[in-house]
């Protein structure tokens, strides 16, 4: 069986949830990626012995294999599920665009958090360039409420791993204070994600609810 490394409400959310759109079978793992380790049945493991830069998420496949970095962990588990319908079908042009939205989420919105979120960083910078970041950011998520005025989900109409992405890095706007009121396809978009029984079942097993 597969293991998923996860610490609460991170980006692993984003396997996490595809994991239970598609019903593959897997245990979860949390684990502290401030102190590199993770649960174990003999106490804690080293968790850079699984992923070196410590962080998550980390897939080990059933041939001890360790995948990571979360667009290929979630490509990998919807390949393991074909019928479940969660990413087009591979040469078509919708999955390109699922692609594409992996890759703009991944460059543009999640590393757009780090400098605002990471405690590493936030405290050595300025006003100034906070407020860069955040613009910079807002421009982003805004890209993103635009495209949702005339789309439910990334792709249209049908949920696609690329959502489970993009609603991980978008609940971080409240670990930034960020008011979603300006744009309001966000928001409707955020509940109809929390609204998917998936969604639901692994914000539980993380706690998060």
């Amino acid at each position: 069986m597969m293991k998923l490394y996860f610490a609460p409400g991170v980006c692993s959310l984003s396997p996490h949830i595809v994991f239970k759109e598609t019903g593959v079978p897997f245990q979860a793992i949390r684990t502290d990626i401030r102190a590199k380790t993770f649960e174990a049945a003999d106490g804690t493991g080293d968790y850079k012995a699984i992923s070196p830069l410590g962080y998550v998420p980390a897939l080990e496949l059933a041939d001890g294999t360790i995948l990571t970095e979360g667009p290929a962990i979630v490509q990998y588990i919807a390949d393991q599920a074909p019928r479940a319908n969660v990413t087009p079908a591979k040469g078509s042009s919708d999955h390109y665009k699922m692609l594409t939205w992996l890759n703009f989420i991944a460059t543009e919105v999640h590393k757009g958090f780090t400098p605002l979120l990471s405690p590493m960083i936030v405290g050595k910078l300025s006003d100034e360039a906070k407020a860069v970041f955040r613009e910079r950011l807002t421009a982003r998520i805004a890209h993103i409420d635009k495209h949702l005025a005339t789309n439910d989900y990334l792709l249209g109409t049908a949920f696609s791993i690329a959502d489970a992405y993009c609603f991980t890095t978008l609940r971080w706007t409240a670990g930034i204070k960020m008011d979603l009121a300006p744009f309001p396809h966000i928001q409707a978009y955020m509940a109809r994600m929390q609204a998917r029984p998936a969604v639901q079942a692994a914000m539980q097993a993380e706690g998060l609810t």
